[in-house]
């Protein structure tokens, strides 16, 4: 059987190139050196300096790179070192187009490093393809999509975008971390370059932090690579193994993810204290046929809004199973409050212009319990919904008196 029509889930365990050479170990070794001996003055090996390349290393970019159907894979130190290194393909005068609701460490990017360099953007709904249309600029090189976009999930629709940037001559960057190739392949949609924070879903267990990217064709990998080794912000070795052995286990992780997923947005969309339940998976996402259409599931992230501050705060406070901390992508659920997490290199405005406001709470469904998720939740909401109550009372009680 040609491995190339393996299915993914067997892409992922099944190797050739997890297996050394040398001994038959099913797990790549760790290179633990910095440099290599070259047998020949006049013709040097594969690999001089771990910076250029590590065969450890080699080996986890060339499985992303296949399980995304692109030509080549890059690792580096993080999420944000590989959406960095992307943008240094761009040049002093540039212009970006942009989700306007994009992760906030993207946004402090481009809002406050590429300026530096007179990289100019606009920020655009990506859910309305006549903004984007209406965005373009003679200068215009790259569009930038998250979709789903954190932490509203809202959802763009790839190849309408795809089609807008190749009428003029740009470049599209997909992130693709909430999806992971598993359930989304945005280079087969027509996109340019995909990139990871690895750290989430692909890593999955909270321990690595790592960034991926992958290029559609040779000459984008030729570029890319040139910015990785000079801008040297790989990934380390030991973690690139680790990263490695946490996507072995990506397909089973993520479908028992996401079917819980499911269950909990709708239980938080029929409950009366939430007003809004952001996930793709529900009929009544705007971008629900969309994303049905270019992605196999709707994944395991969704938001929910709560009336205010200080009701979520309540919420969080009385929750005993999800961990309340940044990221996402874990086998342990994380909750996450987006105005002050992920989301705080935006200033208020800015976050309450994109719908981020201060009830706002984003879920990353874990593999606990389903059911016992749910009770969590349920009871977390109902001590919320006593306190609005007692608060009701009493305001209204002090009313009387003045």
């Amino acid at each position: 059987m040609n491995k190339r029509n393996y299915g993914f889930e067997t892409k992922l365990i099944s190797q050739d190139r997890y297996i050394d050479s040398k001994t038959g170990a099913v797990n790549p070794p760790v290179y633990y050196s910095s440099t290599f001996h070259q047998g020949q003055f006049d013709s040097f090996g594969p690999f001089d300096y771990t910076r250029s390349g590590n065969p450890t290393r080699k080996v986890l970019e060339e499985t992303i790179a296949e399980l995304e159907g692109g030509v080549q894979g890059f690792a580096f130190a993080s999420g944000m070192a590989a959406i960095s290194s992307a943008f240094m393909l761009l040049s002093s005068g540039d212009h970006v187009i942009i989700s306007e609701d994009v992760y906030g460490g993207t946004f402090r990017m481009v809002t406050k490093v590429l300026t530096k360099f007179q990289i100019q953007h606009t920020f655009v709904d990506m859910t309305d393809l006549d903004a984007v249309a209406g965005a373009f600029r003679p200068n215009t090189k790259v569009v930038y999509v998250e979709t789903p976009s954190n932490p509203l999930l809202h959802i763009t629709d790839i190849r309408g975008v795809v089609k807008l940037a190749k009428a003029h001559n740009c470049l599209v960057y997909i992130d693709n971390t909430f999806m992971t190739p598993l359930h989304q392949r945005p280079l087969e949609l027509g996109a340019d370059i995909v990139l990871h924070s690895a750290t989430k879903f692909l890593a999955g267990h909270s321990d690595v932090v790592a960034g991926l990217a992958v290029v559609k064709d040779e000459k984008l990998a030729d570029q890319l690579y040139y910015i990785q080794n000079s801008f040297g912000a790989v990934l380390g070795i030991p973690d690139c193994w680790a990263l490695l052995r946490g996507m072995k286990t990506l397909s089973v992780r993520m479908k028992q993810s996401s079917e819980s997923a499911q269950v909990i947005a709708e239980f938080l969309q029929n409950h009366p204290l939430v007003e809004e339940v952001f996930y793709p998976g529900l009929a009544t996402h705007a971008g629900h046929e969309i994303h049905l259409g270019q992605a196999t599931s709707a994944g395991a992230v969704l938001s929910f809004r709560l009336p205010n501050k200080v009701i979520a705060k309540t919420f969080v406070e009385n929750l005993e199973i999800p961990v309340f901390a940044v990221s996402l992508g874990a086998v342990e659920s994380i909750l996450s409050y987006p105005a002050t997490m992920s989301h705080a290199a935006m200033g208020q405005k800015e976050r309450e212009k994109r719908g981020i406001t201060d009830g706002l709470l984003r879920l990353s469904v874990g593999l606990e319990n389903c059911e016992d998720l749910v009770a969590d939740l349920a009871q977390a909401l109902e001590i919320a919904e006593r306190a609005v109550g007692a608060g009701t009372v009493a305001a209204r009680t002090v009313g009387r008196f003045i």
